[in-house]
């Protein structure tokens, strides 16, 4: 039963400030006697006097006539609240203390939030998680946006702003553990992810967001969540974290399920597809690196040895590049070693510490033979790995260069130079080949030839190559819609792919879980003001307008900027550059990152952000009209009262 039925008039704060009697929305009017209301709500009933109103309402600057203009509002407030009233008003009160607003606890949202949770907590220690998660689902519903809504700056509301959003964070983490406790887990990385976004120091969201990864299989980017929360409380605070999450991270590192439990994904993950198996889909866009790497193999095979750098920006296609090498490696007889210069997986023991050396030793050594190294030393390590290379045409494959530590880029020099007339191939990939990380590493392998490979974009022409390969037949505008939707990322266009049709681009379109999952990891990353940036900008639309960003937020320029800048290097934002003019260019929301930072928003939070670019717009001289108007009528009910139907100021009319 939904609660606001349950009472004649129905009183929300969880959001911008409302009254429904049943389903009828009541007008409370202008802004400042909606601010009133909030004031008398946060006091539960009890009296605030004329001049702290008029502080509170003014804060600090109130105008002459300010007290004349609480009693009218007040009596405004009792005639729309109480209207049927017979003689002086038992609901909105004047006494000796002030102005009092009796209003029952029960018939507001606020104490209805706090009751389900407490109830959804009762059925959680019942082990009820069904009944648990449907009361969470109604009281989570409540919100319609930031506590307060136009009061939620004011002093007065800023202490139970605060009690009310942390109590919403508790029921959110509950939310998240009950959809993990339940199997259901990539809705519970999507709430960790977001619990992540809106308190980025919060130990236990991000231990949330660490499970819910661990149970569905995705261990290395548990850890690598574990890794950006510390680099980032180690930032912010100077502290490290706590035993609790520490004792988490050592648990999927050893896959201690005695800790973790023994993640069982939910069956919904399982689909079955008619579609063609991805495995048969040939590699598109990359022949001409296809080409120079099978070079590199037939010189490796006459006995000079060859390196090969491969970088590129997350789901460009490095490691679909490095299968495909080796799988023509293998057909030539090559033996293939694979290491990874992070943690290395193993479906058996999950995450393995296991240095990348000695994960080369563990691939090049013959089956059955003891694959411990020769010593625990460099030197032993070295000299093992030399002796191993040399048996036979092989191809090295290491992923995740740039994760390495300093320790194995010594051994790749020091194999770079006694390792120089010998059947072997080296293809190292990475993700930035100007890495501070690893530019040692790759000066000295340029200077024996190494090979540089940089994987750029798919082309539209690449996308209907796929689209071709999978045996679908799409148009050319088809195909370009999917290359603008995907950036020409081959994961993200992959990721399209998986999709049904009709769900890729278009009116109907959806934002893949794994992107998603990607995207809300590079917003973690950025600070609070970057973030709120965004949401900005996403509401503006996909070109950035450097002036009305600043105006909105009345922030200057020299601020503003690094604040993209941060966007740019997080990969949420794109600078574009102008070819015909070395310098110039402008700043650009993706498709997919903007529509992931406006589904983050509450509709209401969206019309607000609306409302205050259409107020903005308006004070620019030579606005265009249009555009003024979409935004009006982006922000619906909030939009500014000084503007007409059609974004028209409003002729001025007194209080």
């Amino acid at each position: 039963m939904d609660p606001r039925h349950s009472h004649a008039t129905w009183y929300g704060l969880l959001g911008p400030v409302e009254v429904l009697r049943g389903d009828t929305a009541l007008d409370l009017g202008p802004r400042q006697r909606r601010v009133l209301l909030t004031r008398l709500l946060i006091e539960d009933g009890r009296p605030v006097s004329t001049g702290e109103l008029c502080r509170d309402l003014w804060q600090g600057s109130q105008p002459a006539g300010a007290v004349a203009s609480v009693r009218a509002h007040v009596s405004r407030l009792r005639s729309v609240l109480d209207p049927v009233r017979h003689g002086r008003s038992r609901l909105l009160v004047n006494g000796p203390g002030g102005y009092a607003l009796r209003v029952p606890r029960e018939a507001r949202d606020t104490t209805r939030f706090e009751e389900s949770v407490a109830q959804a907590r009762e059925f959680m220690r019942r082990g009820q998680l069904q009944a648990a998660r449907e009361e969470l689902r109604g009281a989570l519903g409540l919100w319609r946006g930031e506590a307060f809504g136009d009061a939620a700056d004011h002093a007065f509301a800023i202490r139970e702003k605060a009690r009310l959003n942390a109590a919403r964070q508790d029921a959110e983490e509950l939310w998240a553990t009950i959809l993990i406790k339940q199997g259901d887990l990539e809705r519970a990385i999507g709430a960790a992810e977001s619990l992540t976004l809106n308190a980025p120091l919060r130990e236990a969201s991000w231990a949330l967001l660490m499970r819910a990864l661990y149970g569905a299989g995705r261990s290395v980017e548990a850890v690598r969540q574990y890794e950006r929360f510390r680099t980032m409380l180690a930032t912010e605070l100077g502290l490290h974290p706590g035993p609790g999450i520490r004792d988490l991270h050592t648990a999927i590192l050893r896959h201690d399920t005695e800790v973790l439990g023994d993640p069982r994904p939910s069956r919904s993950a399982v689909v079955l597809s008619d579609g063609p198996d991805p495995t048969t889909v040939p590699l598109v866009g990359r022949g001409e690196e296809t080409g120079r790497l099978t070079a590199l193999l037939r010189a490796a095979a006459a006995g000079r040895t060859q390196w090969a750098v491969v970088s590129g920006e997350p789901g460009s296609g490095k490691s679909r590049l490095l299968d495909e090498v080796a799988s023509r490696a293998a057909a030539a007889d090559f033996t293939v070693a694979r290491a990874s210069g992070g943690q290395a997986l193993s479906e058996s023991h999950g995450i393995s510490l296991v240095c990348p050396a000695t994960q080369l030793l563990d691939a090049l050594r013959p089956e059955g033979a003891d694959t411990r190294p020769d010593g625990t030393g460099d030197t032993e390590r070295l000299a093992a790995l030399v002796r191993e290379l040399h048996r036979g045409p092989t191809l090295c494959v290491i992923d995740d260069l740039d994760w390495a530590s300093p320790d194995f880029h010594t051994l790749l020099r020091q194999l770079a130079a006694l390792v120089r007339e010998a059947p072997v191939a080296v293809v190292c990939a990475l993700r930035k080949a100007d890495d501070p990380a690893a530019s040692g590493l790759l000066a000295d392998l340029a200077r024996y030839g190494a090979t540089r490979l940089q994987l750029d974009p798919l082309s539209i022409a690449d996308v209907a190559e796929l689209l071709t390969a999978r045996g679908e037949s799409a148009s050319p505008q088809e195909a370009a819609a999917l290359h603008r939707r995907s950036e020409g990322n081959p994961f993200t266009l992959g990721e399209l792919l998986k999709l049904p049709p009709d769900r890729r681009v278009g009116p109907a379109a959806r934002v893949p879980a794994a992107v998603s999952s990607v995207v809300h990891a590079r917003l973690a990353e950025l600070t609070a003001p970057a973030r709120t940036m965004l949401t900005y900008a996403a509401a503006d639309g996909t070109q950035l307008d450097i002036g009305l960003l600043a105006e909105v937020q009345d922030m200057p320029r020299e601020r503003l900027l690094p604040l993209i800048d941060a966007a740019v290097t997080a990969r949420v934002l794109v600078w574009d550059a102008d070819p015909d003019e070395h310098g110039s260019g402008r700043y650009r929301f993706p498709e997919l990152p903007r529509e992931i930072v406006l589904g983050t928003l509450t509709p209401s939070s969206r019309q607000l952000l609306h409302a205050s670019l259409a107020r903005a717009l308006a004070n620019r001289p030579g606005a265009d009209p249009e555009r003024i108007a979409g935004q009006l009528r982006a922000a619906g009910p909030m939009a500014p009262e000084a503007f007409g139907p059609v974004g028209h100021p409003a002729p001025e009319q007194g209080l």
